[in-house]
């Protein structure tokens, strides 16, 4: 019921930190946050719980709700599909070890891709190591970053534009698991799973409602519809599909700090859907500031 509610809003449920692709640490993350008139607020980096600590301890002193949360990184055929998780258990061992596959796919691709990329332009893998932190999870925005840094793209989108696109004849995918292993890994582990902003491009031929059903049957709880880069028409079809398939659905930013023009709290989730996440996700807890 609502006055039982620990939280408060706005909700943005998708924020990346340092830790993956975004230009804030976990805590600066939080702050800018609190500073936007958030209430709560998801860290959801990709394929990566570490942040996790950082955040939690910069929620508690900002005064605001932490669902701490993860991007997982999932593939239908060579299309990737992102999925939320919500409230898992960061230890368990399905998706430890799920993820660690993941992080160490990615960093092979990274690599991979600056060789092919370093034979036509004046770019290396130390430029992009200088454009990561710590145990960060290593990935093409990184690219984007190095080729800024380089002079070879004025911002991040304007090198995934070109060079980074598919069609500049660089890109290469990287392995993940099907979304159908990753819902059933994350409901393992007592968490919530969102497939993300799943109508960047015309969804459906992503995703058809025959594969939706059989996620949703394995568990899925919702879909990302409130996110700016959902295409109208492909958005109308997955809320049909939402409802007909008793799927929740979420807003959120996506933000990454300066790394894309995403803000806090552009599009943000009703509370009465955040309640049913924490009902569910028994993996781990809120963190209420």
């Amino acid at each position: 019921m609502p006055g039982a509610r620990r939280f408060s809003g706005p909700i943005d449920l998708h924020t990346h930190s340092s830790v993956s692709d975004g230009t804030e640490t976990p805590a600066q993350l939080v702050r800018a946050a609190a500073a936007a008139g958030l209430g709560t607020l998801a860290l959801t980096d990709h394929d990566s719980t570490a942040g996790w600590a950082e955040a939690s301890a910069a929620a508690r002193t900002a005064g605001l709700t932490l669902i701490p949360g993860m991007e997982f990184s999932t593939r239908v055929g060579f299309a990737s599909v992102h999925l939320l998780a919500y409230l898992f258990d960061p230890s368990n061992a399905g998706i430890v070890a799920e993820t660690a596959r993941v992080r160490q796919a990615r960093l092979v691709r990274a690599e991979q891709m600056v060789a092919r990329i370093g034979v036509d332009y004046a770019l290396t893998w130390a430029d992009v190591l200088e454009q990561t932190t710590p145990d960060a999870t290593v990935g093409r925005p990184h690219i984007a970053d190095a080729l800024v840094a380089r002079g070879l793209a004025l911002t991040r989108s304007e090198a995934f534009a070109g060079i980074l696109h598919w069609e500049a004849g660089y890109y290469q995918p990287h392995y993940a698991p099907d979304p159908l292993r990753a819902i059933t890994l994350v409901r393992a582990a007592g968490g919530v799973p969102v497939i993300a902003h799943p109508a960047t491009r015309g969804a459906m031929d992503v995703i058809p409602e025959a594969k939706l059903a059989r996620l949703a049957e394995a568990g899925l709880f919702g879909l990302e519809l409130e996110h700016r880069e959902n295409k109208p028409e492909a958005k109308a079809r997955l809320y049909a599909l939402a409802e007909k398939y008793g799927l929740f659905v979420t807003g959120s930013s996506d933000y990454h700090g300066e790394g894309k023009p995403n803000r806090l709290a552009e599009n943000t989730t009703a509370p009465e859907v955040l309640e049913r996440i924490i009902e569910q996700g028994i993996g781990s807890a809120p963190v209420y500031g």
